[in-house]
Order: C-alpha cells, then sequence, then structure tokens
C-alpha cells in the first residue's frame, strides 16, 4: 500500500511523507499551514489548521481530485457562528475545555454548513497550538472549517518551526487576518450566531460516552457517572491524536506523569502514548517527557493516528463486559476506539486524561479530591504545567519527507492483490426511476462513518473496494430487531450480514435502498462510506438529514441522497418494504421526488423527499459519479 503510494507519488510530483512521519495534520501545521491561506484536505480535521488563521475545510477524496486537477471546487455558503472569547485559562482548563463547552452547545450537528469564528481577547490567551485543538474538534459539531485571528502566539509558533519570513508576511497585513473591528463591537449584527465563553471560568470537561457532545463540567461528572451506572473503573488512558498532541500537550502532562514518584503515588489504569509527529516525538524525547511516561508504565506508540481510529490492539479479560476509557482524541462512537460495543469512551484534555488516568476512577477530581498514596498518605495532584514551545527549538528526527524525484516509474497492481484493486467507473443511471427496491437496513439512532465503514483492522483494504465493502454498515443499528449487522434478506427469507445481504441483491441485480435518522454520516470524511454503497448497488440513502461531506460524497459517487420533507415519513417504512423513487426523468434543482412504498400486505404509501443537488451535481448523478461525467 505505501509503496503504491511512494510511486504514484514520485510518478505525479507530489511530495510524500513517509509511515512514521506523523498524523497529516500535526505535519501540515508545522510545515503547510499559514495565517490567510486556504486548504482543502481529504480528512474531517483538517481545520486544525485554523490554529494558524487558516481556512482549511475537510472534503471527501473526489473534492480533492477537482482542487489538484485545476476544476472548480464548490461549497455551500456556510453561515458563519461568531465565538467570543473572553478571560484566561488557569489551573486545570485547557484549550480542548473550550471545544468540548461549545461541542455540548452546539451538538454534533449545529455547526453543519458553518464556518465558526473565534473572536475576543482571550483569543490572544491561547498557544497557536491550543487554537489548532479547538479548530480541529470543529469536526465534531459538523462545522465547515473554524479559525482564530492571527496574532502573536502564531507568529511565535511560526518562528519556532522554522518560518519566520511567513511570520514576517503575515505580521504585515495583520489587520486583514482578524475581524473588522465593527464586527467585534457588534457582533450580533455579522454572525449568524453568537456565543460567550469565558475562559477564566471555564472548567474541565469530560464528553462522552459514545458521542463527542455529551459535555458534563468536571464538577458534575462523578453525579454522572453513578447516576446512569457508568463503568466506574477506569482501565485505558489514551494522549495523542491530531488533537491534543502537541508538544504543551504532552509537556502538560509529562508533568502530572512527575508526580507519581514525587508523590509516591501508583498509576491504577494503563497509558498510551502516540506523539503526533516524528517532530513532537524526537523533541519530547530529547526534553526528558518521553521517559517520564515510561517512568510510570506508558506504552509509546508509533507517531500515527492509531487508537484514536481503532489501530492497536485491546486487551480485555471479557469483551461482553461493560468498561471504560478516557482519551484525549476527538471521538468516542461505538466501537470506534476498539471495536468493542461495550467500552464507554471518554473524551477529555491530556491532562484530564492523564490524572484519571493515574487514579483509576472517573469520579475522581483532581480539582478537589486526594489519592491515598504507597505510605497510606492522602495527596493532592498540583495543577498541571508545561512549556508552549520547546527551550531548546524543536527537533527534527528523521522527519520521513521524501520530495519529487521526477522519477517515472511504471505503476502495477497484482490483480490477486488483497490490499490494492483497481477501480472500474460505476455503472451511469439507465434514465428510468428506481423501482421496486428492496430496504437493506432502516438505520435507527446515530450513523457516523464509523457505523457504515468501520476503521480498525479493516483499514488495511482500503486500496482493496471489494474486500472492504464486507464492513458496510456493520456497525448501524437495525430499526426493526435493535440488532447490528443483521437484516433481512427477502431472497432467502432470513437474516444475514448487511453487506452479505447487498451482494446478493446485487447478483440477482436487485438495486437497494439504506433509510437512517440524524446527521447520517456524520465523523469522518472518509469516502469509502459512500464507495461502499455505491459498489454494492445501494442506489438510495434516505435520510431525515445528512452530514455535510458525507452529502457530498454520496452525490460524487453518483448516489441519490434524499432527505425526508416530513420527518415523521421515516416511521412509515416497514421491514419487508420495496420501495420505489419516482420522477427521476424531471430531476432538476428544487423539484421533490416521489417516495412510493409498497408494503408486504400489499398496500402502499407515498410521500415527497427532497434534495440539494444543483445541475453539475443531478449530471454527476445521471453519469454514475463525477469522474465519469468530466
Amino acid at each position: 500500500m505505501y509503496d503504491f503510494l511512494r510511486d504514484v507519488s514520485s510518478r505525479y510530483d507530489i511530495g510524500f511523507w513517509k509511515p512514521g512521519a506523523g498524523i497529516i495534520h500535526q505535519v501540515v501545521l508545522e510545515n503547510y499551514a499559514f495565517p490567510g491561506g486556504m486548504m482543502v484536505g481529504t480528512d474531517s480535521h483538517t481545520p486544525n489548521a485554523g490554529g494558524l488563521g487558516m481556512v482549511a475545510i475537510g472534503v471527501g477524496g473526489a473534492d480533492a481530485v477537482d482542487v489538484m486537477t485545476g476544476m472548480e471546487w464548490e461549497l455551500k455558503m456556510p453561515r458563519i457562528i461568531g465565538v467570543r472569547l473572553t478571560g484566561t485559562l488557569s489551573g486545570w482548563a485547557s484549550p480542548k475545555d473550550v471545544i468540548l463547552k461549545l461541542a455540548g452547545i452546539l451538538t454534533v450537528k449545529g455547526g453543519t454548513n458553518a464556518i465558526i469564528e473565534y473572536f475576543g481577547p482571550g483569543t490572544a490567551a491561547l498557544s497557536a497550538t491550543g487554537k489548532a485543538t479547538i479548530c480541529n474538534m470543529g469536526a465534531e459539531v459538523g462545522a465547515t472549517t473554524s479559525l482564530f485571528p492571527y496574532d502573536e502566539r502564531m507568529a511565535a509558533y511560526l518562528k519556532a518551526t522554522g518560518r519566520e519570513p511567513v511570520a514576517d508576511w503575515a505580521a504585515a497585513v495583520a489587520g486583514d487576518l482578524c475581524a473588522d473591528e465593527e464586527v467585534t463591537a457588534q457582533p450580533e449584527k455579522y454572525y449568524d450566531r453568537v456565543i460567550e465563553i469565558n475562559l477564566s471560568e471555564l472548567e474541565p470537561y469530560i464528553n462522552g460516552p459514545f458521542t463527542p457532545d455529551a459535555a458534563t463540567p468536571i464538577s458534575e461528572f462523578a453525579a454522572k457517572v453513578l447516576a446512569n451506572g457508568y463503568p466506574r473503573k477506569m482501565e485505558v488512558g489514551l494522549i495523542g491524536s491530531c488533537t491534543n498532541s502537541s508538544y504543551q500537550d504532552l509537556s502538560r502532562a509529562a508533568s502530572l506523569a512527575r508526580q507519581v514518584a514525587e508523590k509516591k503515588l501508583e498509576v491504577a489504569s494503563q497509558l498510551i502514548i502516540n506523539p503526533g509527529s516524528e517532530q513532537i516525538r524526537a523533541t519530547a524525547d530529547r526534553d526528558g517527557m518521553i521517559d517520564a511516561f515510561k517512568q510510570i508504565g506508558a506504552i509509546i506508540m508509533a507517531n500515527a493516528c492509531g487508537p484514536c481510529i481503532g489501530q492497536w490492539k485491546r486487551h480485555t479479560d471479557d469483551p461482553e463486559r461493560k468498561n471504560s476509557i478516557v482519551t484525549s482524541f476527538n471521538r468516542n462512537f461505538a466501537k470506534r476506539a476498539d471495536g468493542n460495543p461495550n467500552t464507554h469512551a471518554f473524551v477529555a484534555s491530556p491532562e484530564l486524561t492523564m490524572a484519571l488516568t493515574i487514579a483509576g476512577d472517573l469520579c475522581f477530581n483532581p480539582l478537589k479530591d486526594s489519592l491515598v498514596n504507597k505510605d497510606g498518605v492522602e495527596v493532592k495532584l498540583a495543577e498541571p504545567s508545561g512549556e508552549e514551545l520547546p527551550l531548546k527549538g524543536f527537533a527534527s528526527g528523521d522527519d520521513g519527507y521524501i520530495a519529487p524525484s521526477g522519477v517515472r516509474s511504471e505503476i502495477s497492481v497484482n490483480p490477486d492483490s488483497q490490499r490494492l484493486q483497481l477501480l472500474a467507473p460505476f455503472s451511469a443511471w439507465d434514465g428510468k426511476d428506481l423501482l421496486h427496491m428492496p430496504l437493506l437496513i432502516k438505520v435507527q439512532g446515530k450513523c457516523t462513518t464509523d457505523h457504515i465503514s468501520m476503521a480498525g483492522p479493516w483499514l488495511r483494504f482500503r486500496g482493496h473496494l471489494e474486500n472492504i465493502s464486507d464492513n458496510m454498515l456493520m456497525g448501524a443499528v437495525n430499526a426493526f430487531n435493535g440488532e447490528t449487522n443483521c437484516v433481512w434478506n427477502r431472497l432467502k427469507n432470513s437474516y444475514g450480514s448487511v453487506s452479505g445481504v447487498a451482494k446478493e441483491y446485487k447478483a440477482a441485480g436487485l438495486p437497494s435502498i439504506v433509510v437512517a435518522e440524524e446527521n447520517y454520516g456524520e465523523g469522518s470524511s472518509r469516502e469509502h462510506a459512500a464507495m461502499e454503497p455505491r459498489f454494492l448497488n445501494v442506489r438510495v440513502i434516505l435520510a431525515k438529514s445528512f452530514a455535510r461531506i458525507h452529502e457530498t460524497n454520496l452525490k460524487k459517487q453518483g448516489m441519490l441522497a434524499l432527505t425526508f420533507t416530513d420527518k415523521s415519513d421515516y416511521n412509515k417504512i416497514q421491514e419487508r418494504d420495496l420501495i420505489s423513487i419516482e420522477g427521476l426523468r424531471n430531476f432538476e434543482p428544487g423539484r421533490n421526488v416521489k417516495v412510493v412504498l409498497h408494503h408486504a400486505d400489499g398496500s402502499t404509501e407515498s410521500f415527497e423527499a427532497q434534495h440539494t443537488y444543483n445541475e453539475q451535481q443531478i449530471v454527476w448523478f445521471r453519469a454514475g459519479s463525477a469522474l465519469n461525467a468530466r
């Protein structure tokens, strides 16, 4: 897989970062992001670069192809949400707590088709990497992107990463890299919504389980754990990811790790650290942080996403037992971290994650609670401390960058490979309505791209569409039986896996349809969540609403992404329905289509569904995909 990517990069004059170089969002912040720039990236956490005042937008792969080939790239005009920050962080509060609190205010869909712009005097109190953390997790509220005004903290980071000329250029136009005075004076006149957060009053937050917008301040969290019966014992603490693996993050976490020996404490839970880049790892190693973590038994993983996308070997004595973990990551959907639906994953800052790891107790509040050390003495953890930037400068380590060589090597793929498979174009629309499609699954509740196309061990098949399609919708809950990966097969009058049933329908020449609830496809921008259904001949996703990136990905693959005009029509759909979509010959912007339900008892019901397709996107549908239309 990596050899293929390396050789293709060389052939087309693209720079290549080798495995182990780091998570691309951290690498971009260290090398490419700059104030006032604009960038698209094929991951939902691309807005991480907003920490340096860049308009950075997550997109699907097909959108990136448009940009790379010089074609026009389109985006629905976003709303603008203004977040006014005042005060200064202190004690246990961290930049992560800003976005954790905001997630509770906006929810996972409150930022959809909106840009979040931070302003106010509090912005200058945050480091550039702290700002990046906040922008990074804007993806968890559905935001198109997030950004901060340019300031001296950004300048300091640019200079520390060897980009002093960029800082000078930004300083020369600093007035254009922040909100106008009229906007900050009367924000309600210019923003579609204004939210106020006082950093001086901000508590540490811990969000979860199962959704990143279940926000709870630490002062109320113990009561929530007990009231809801969450597993109180915390089993693993994980620090890192693209959201929280900066030098400042690791520095503050290391200050707590050192207190374990100083105060004769024992660490109650397993600790895992994954640095965000080779530069961070090498610098943290040189400055003693890695050793501080190892001294308390931490496992240091590769400079990669790792456990955040399920790439670790979790050891549990009983996979059926409910258990709790705390991470400094960005997402905590069911099964995302370790594939176990019984794992209650909570998201917090690196500091709070470390404190809870030491205590091993979800009800522990480091702001007020004590721990009993080896001598039987009650001790309190001191507030975390750390450096924003390394005093000795960053160490480069083996950065892993391979510049374009100009070598036009031949690209060949073994037809027997189980990891790589050349794509064949999807078939064009046949000009007819989609009639009597079997319902593949009616999804109940949250259905993220992790539910649609799981990560973890499945990522080894990202280059092989047929193989990775075996995981399609295996995490989605069937509304008719409450189970995952178990749907009715009308050809056999029995139940089977979602992908297995879809394959049988495809082999029989039957297109199928998926019905879902709110914010379908939230989370990762992974395009496989759209390509897999298309490959298995799912032609329509009918949902109450869509996440922005996933809706576009579906359109790019020539699928129909429809929404209920009346959301209560979701309740009319029965397990054994055959469903028709009529009116496609007159498919045009703003014109609804007709959905007809053919029930098993011979009766029918119909209702209208709406869509957001423009003229160009309708061309994609008719051609079978955006690539076919070029």
